[in-house]
């Protein structure tokens, strides 16, 4: 089972509007990740209004930051966005596993 704190920090850096719109976005993205300054364009925010949302988002786990010569590269980590689910549904239907099924489906990891 998944530490309650993490899902609680996790669950909580979702439930912004700002914040999960630009979470979605770095999803989309992929591995490639995007800057802040694309990511405040997509989402039609000044860059220093982000800031915050995108620290936020950083100290959850479920985003990471790396220094890519001036530019700060923000990335989904997606075996963050895995546990998340993975812990949403990991006692679900005890006794019917397969009404859980197509949720544990989406949360497993791929290989």
């Amino acid at each position: 089972m998944t530490d309650l704190s993490i899902i609680l920090k996790r669950l909580s850096a979702l439930s912004q509007e700002t914040r999960l719109i630009a979470f979605r976005v770095l999803m989309e993205a992929g591995a490639d990740g995007l800057n802040a300054g694309t990511i405040a364009r997509r989402l039609t925010l000044p860059p220093n209004r982000l800031s915050g949302h995108l620290t936020i988002l950083v100290n959850s786990g479920l985003v990471s930051v790396e220094k890519d010569g001036r530019h700060l590269i923000y990335r989904a980590q997606i075996g963050a966005v895995n546990e998340l689910l993975s812990s949403l549904v990991e006692t679900c239907c005890h006794g019917h596993p397969d009404v859980c099924a197509p949720l544990s489906d989406l949360a497993a990891p791929r290989h």
